[in-house]
Parts: structure tokens; sequence; C-alpha cells
């Protein structure tokens, strides 16, 4: 299967996963029992996006068709896309960007990557991770709060692999179904740009395989972005701390991220992760292309 025909069908199932859950009602349309399918029919979005029911019939199925910007935007207000998935719709229909070699190929990238992260704070968590999540580089405290990536088995040293299939990982994310499904969101948006990637496929294959959450929610089709938020973990010692997640990105490398954990300031509130990282952001800026980081 040519790399057109895996985007051309992720199109289809992506499409396909929308229409599902839609409900025809919030679209003018009479929802009922009589419904044997959940969400629209193809003929249904068909005629909201103003194309022809065949027409996008062949889309679903993955058939070699072309459609517009226009068309695309049009199925998008239809099927109540967010941002993320609007992106996600686009690089599937109009192809991928590139990527290049693993950035653990290149020594000097890597050594100035450790150096990166461990001139922060020791005492906040900071590591970076590649467009797929394998963890490049960690500081002590990373270790200390997350795990030690250092002794991870050889493959398996990916923030997705860790979230799901590492047990540690439930007890030190507090809120561990909203990480995951994140985390695996983000994964879903980089596979359209990355549909040759070896690395990627056996990844999926392997978290399809061994857990049965990942299995379940991949087959959503759920899209993330990388936003600045609070992330909450839990130490054996130290308690439940909430802390400021911010990922930035080497400037010249467009596929590596660094996750920083800011503090928040003396009285509880959320400190600006703006303001907060204003030294950081003197050194990074952010490419088109995120990684995934954790």
């Amino acid at each position: 299967m040519t790399l057109n025909e895996v985007s051309r069908r992720e199109l289809g199932s992506f499409l396909r996963s929308r229409r599902e859950r839609i409900d025809p009602t919030t679209v003018g349309l009479p929802g009922g029992r009589r419904r044997r399918t959940a969400g629209l029919r193809r003929e249904e979005v068909a005629i909201l996006a103003g194309v022809s029911p065949t027409w996008y019939t062949y889309l679903e199925q993955g058939r070699s068709i072309n459609p517009s910007v226009e068309v695309l935007d049009s199925l998008a207000r239809v099927l109540k896309l967010s941002e993320d998935e609007w992106s996600y719709l686009h690089l599937l229909a109009y192809g991928q960007q590139t990527f290049g070699d693993d950035v653990r190929d290149e020594p000097r990238m890597e050594a100035l990557i450790w150096q990166l992260v461990e001139a922060h704070d020791p005492h906040q968590p900071v590591f970076a991770a590649n467009q797929i999540a394998d963890i490049l580089a960690w500081n002590t405290s990373a270790v200390e709060w997350f795990t030690d990536f250092g002794k991870l088995p050889e493959g398996r040293r990916n923030a997705v692999w860790w979230t799901f299939m590492d047990p540690l990982a439930r007890e030190r994310l507090v809120y561990w179904e909203e990480e995951a499904r994140d985390v695996m969101g983000r994964l879903r948006a980089v596979s359209a740009r990355r549909p040759g990637d070896t690395r990627l496929t056996s990844l999926v294959a392997d978290l399809n395989d061994g857990s049965p959450d990942f299995r379940a929610w991949w087959k959503d089709h759920s899209i993330s972005g990388q936003t600045p938020r609070l992330r909450w973990l839990r130490h054996p010692v130290h308690g439940i701390r909430a802390m400021n997640l911010m990922v930035a990105y080497p400037v010249g490398t467009e596929e590596i991220g660094i996750e920083f954990h800011l503090p928040r300031d003396a009285d509880g509130d959320v400190a600006d992760a703006r303001v907060a990282g204003t030294e950081i952001h003197r050194l990074m800026s952010r490419p088109q292309t995120p990684a995934i980081s954790g």
C-alpha cells in the first residue's frame, strides 16, 4: 500500500468517525429510532456540504479523488471539526510534511538537547521528546516525578508507551485518563504527517495489542493540540502538586519539544506560563510541526 493510499484510507475513516458523532437534530434533521446508524448518513453529510452523495461516498471509501479546499472546509463545518481536527483533515487530504532522521543519530544535536534540559532548574521536571514522543533527554527531577527513563527497555523510552503501559503512570499522573487521551490524540495528529514512519506504525500496533484503553480510544480518531496547561502530579513523598506545563522548541529543530513543568506562585494561583517562560522563549521558537512530548 502506497503512502497516498494510507492517507486516503485514514481520511475516509476519520470522516466516518466524525459524522457518526453528530446528532442529526443539531443540524436540523429528524432523529428517532428508525435510524440504522449512529450520527449522520453519508447522503446527509453530502447534501449539507453541497457535494454529490456519490462523490462523498467515494471520499469515505478512500478512492483516488482530490477534494478542494472549499469542499474540505464545508465538510469541516458540517462535521463541527475543531481547529486541530481541521488541520488533521487537510494534512490527510493534501499530503504530509517530510521528516528527517531521528535526532538521536546526530551526536552534536543530542548533546545540545541534554545541555538545554540540564540547564533548567533541577527542582522542576524537564524532558525532551521527538514528534512521536520518544524521550531523548531528561533531568533528575523528571526521574523523581515521572520515572527513570534511562531504565526503560530499548524502544520503550516513549511518553505514550509509558502512559498506557507502565502502572506507575497511573500513580504519578493524577488525572490519568485525561493525560492519556491527550497524548494519544497528539500521536494521532502526528500520524497524518508521518504515514511512512515505521517506528510510529510499530508503536501504534504494539499499543493496540497491549492496552485495551488505547485500542478503544484510538478508534475514536480524537485529535489533540499542544497548549500550555496545568498538569497534576503525585509524588510518594511530596504529595500532589500542580505545575504549569509548557512545551518549547529549539530554534532550527522542528522535531524536538522540550517539556517544562514550571512552578505556581506562592499564593497557589496559576502563574502565567508566558511570563515564567520568558527566558526560555528567548532561546526557543515554536514550529508548525510540534512534537508530542508527554
